[in-house]
């Protein structure tokens, strides 16, 4: 009897699923809409996966039947909490077995290909997650409000701020605080009008680009920021070694710019990412499933 694993990478604004033989080779791979547990009880979540299964088997010119001896494990947005997870595994899937995570799992079982180790999430968002014979840590991710200290979102928040105090005399600016004024409407009012119009973390994130550009050509403030958000990292590498991580990767947008910096700072303690998260689904549901 053929065996087969599907992995999903549900984000909040699309969701990735990868069908796999026995081997974890690819055998189909479809995209769909927003898959945020959060979001209207997994409802759209759910929708996605199931449109985007039977895509992934359609295209793999599989028999849809075959779900039936499909192991599958999905890595989703918004699933933090263990009741949005138990609730969505409840769900009236076709699967063999199912099993939801955190997206961060996935993406810890995708850079380190299964093995033991800490990966650090470091996008518009920021979290952190170890496994070491076999215990789970975690922290961080708890959203732009209260955490993701070490995310480009919060970075840019505070290049924004740094601005502003600059262009009202009350600190030393720079080339990248006046860009920065520049781009978000050439003086302070525009700014905070700006900064009122339902601002989202992904548009103060979306200031990185200008900040490496800055950053790169050595400003002066760009230099100071990157030590403050290197300090955040430094705190969960401590956080991690205390609980016997010997190695960790980086993922995420930001995170792979931060990759050589990050490599100088800490050594061998640095591996480079393996593999992206939606493998990491298939590697997680062969670990679990995979015995007869």
């Amino acid at each position: 009897m053929a065996r087969f694993y599907l992995g999903v990478d549900g984000g909040g604004t699309n969701c990735r699923v990868r069908l796999a033989d026995a081997d974890l080779r690819p055998l189909g791979e479809a995209n769909g809409g927003r898959s945020n547990l959060q979001i209207e009880a997994g409802e759209p979540a759910f929708r996605s996966i199931m449109d985007g299964t039977r895509e992934v088997f359609a295209k793999a010119g599989i028999d849809y039947a075959e779900t039936a001896n499909t192991y599958a494990c999905f890595g989703m947005a918004g699933g933090r909490l263990p009741s949005a997870r138990d609730e969505f595994e409840a769900r009236p899937w076709p699967f063999a077995k199912v099993r939801v995570f955190d997206d961060i799992d996935i993406a810890r079982a995708g850079a380190l290909g299964g093995e033991d180790g800490g990966t650090i999430i470091v996008g518009t968002g920021s979290a952190a997650l170890a496994v070491v014979d076999g215990q789970r840590f975690q922290c961080g991710g708890w959203g732009f409000h209260i955490g993701d200290q070490m995310s480009g979102a919060i970075l840019g928040r505070e290049l924004v701020r740094w601005a502003v105090e600059a262009k009202d005399q009350l600190v030393a600016g720079s080339p990248l605080t006046e860009a920065v004024i520049q781009q978000l409407g050439g003086s302070l009012d525009a700014v905070m009008d700006w900064s009122f119009s339902g601002r989202r973390p992904a548009d103060y994130g979306a200031l990185m680009p200008l900040f490496f550009e800055f950053y790169e050509k050595g400003d002066r403030v760009a230099m100071q920021l990157m030590e403050i958000e290197l300090g955040y990292i430094d705190t969960y590498v401590a956080w991690f070694k205390q609980r016997g991580v010997t190695r960790m990767a980086t993922v995420g947008g930001f995170g792979t710019r931060l990759y050589p910096l990050l490599t100088a700072r800490y050594g061998e303690f640095m591996v480079p990412a393996r593999h992206e998260p939606l493998h990491g689904a298939i590697i997680l549901a062969k670990q679990i499933f995979g015995a007869s």
